[in-house]
């Protein structure tokens, strides 16, 4: 059954085209991952997807969420959705037991339902020490699990998260990491935006690679591993800017590919890497297995996006 269905949709602000015919759909029960540089245009699809912003309208554009139109039907997704906004937009005012609280009333909830619920949250999120704290006495990693589990209290059948882990030390981010995956194999969709190009690979069942409002590539991770770049990689530091090795020098079968301050060689077949190593002639290097984020970048350039 498919959850979201977006077909040729575009949003400008002003001269902007910040979506640009966009299409993708997301079956329920996946974890589906929206990457891109900044200003690729994750976030404003996202926020038409739950209707804080509308599509251009008059193009063709069509947004489905649940069979339902965000430009029509706000509140029929927001019922069946929780957002994981890009801020930890919680009260500081209130306790942790009290955030809940509170945003347990827009979904009706009674107030037993929602002690019951905030309990169970509060112990699958690690906070259950917490319930009385303060918000600004918590840690940001804290926060982000609270915004997680106020996300989770009408128990969506989808659940959108952007940026969900950004700052967060490695420790948390992998605790969110096992949530996601349990509440995915419990059922829930996720639609996430991500900069962690291991974050996508490790929970994703699919990604789509954006880049100035269009899309670039969608797979499973692990099939945009195999069939957009070369299994592994020799990383050479540049000295003084000059070039390790001549592109005319190259033994067949490996790829240059120039960055600042570093060269990159791709190969298939690390022996030719190996060859390439012998010519460096005392030279660092490092030899590796190729990664999603080479795959990103080599779909989406290396040169920064001037709008960030």
């Amino acid at each position: 059954m498919k959850i979201i269905s977006v077909q040729h949709v575009n949003k400008a602000f002003g001269r902007v085209q910040a979506v640009c015919d966009l299409s993708f759909e997301v079956e329920e029960g996946i974890c589906f991952g929206l990457l891109g540089p900044n200003g690729a245009g994750k976030t404003t699809m996202m926020k038409m997807l739950y209707g804080r912003s509308h599509r251009d309208l008059g193009d063709g554009g069509v947004i489905r969420v649940f069979g339902f139109d965000p430009a029509r039907d706000e509140l029929a997704i927001k019922y069946l959705s929780g957002v994981v906004p890009q801020e930890n937009n919680l009260d500081d005012e209130l306790n942790v037991f009290q955030n809940l609280m509170i945003y347990s009333k827009f979904y009706g909830l009674s107030g037993a339902t929602a002690r019951e619920r905030i309990k169970g949250l509060l112990e699958f999120l690690e906070l259950s020490e917490k319930a009385g704290a303060r918000i600004r006495e918590l840690s940001g990693g804290m926060q982000r699990r609270l915004v997680i589990a106020r996300a989770l209290l009408n128990n969506p059948r989808l659940l959108i998260l952007d940026e969900p882990t950004t700052g967060l030390d490695p420790q948390v981010r992998h605790l969110i990491w096992d949530k996601l995956r349990r509440l995915r194999a419990q059922g829930t969709t996720i639609l996430l935006t991500t900069h962690y190009m291991e974050e996508a690979f490790q929970i994703c069942d699919t990604i789509l690679i954006m880049d100035k409002g269009r899309r670039v590539l969608e797979d499973d991770p692990r099939d945009l591993l195999r069939s957009n770049i070369e299994a592994y990689v020799l990383e050479v530091p540049i000295a003084n800017g000059a070039p390790a090795i001549e592109e005319s020098g190259l033994p067949a079968g490996v790829r240059l590919d120039r960055a600042e301050g570093t060269q990159r060689f791709y190969a298939d077949d690390i022996d030719r890497l190996k060859s390439v190593v012998d010519k460096l002639s005392g030279d660092q290097y490092f030899i590796r297995q190729s990664t999603l984020e080479d795959v990103f970048l080599k779909a989406t350039g290396r040169a920064l996006n001037e709008k960030q």
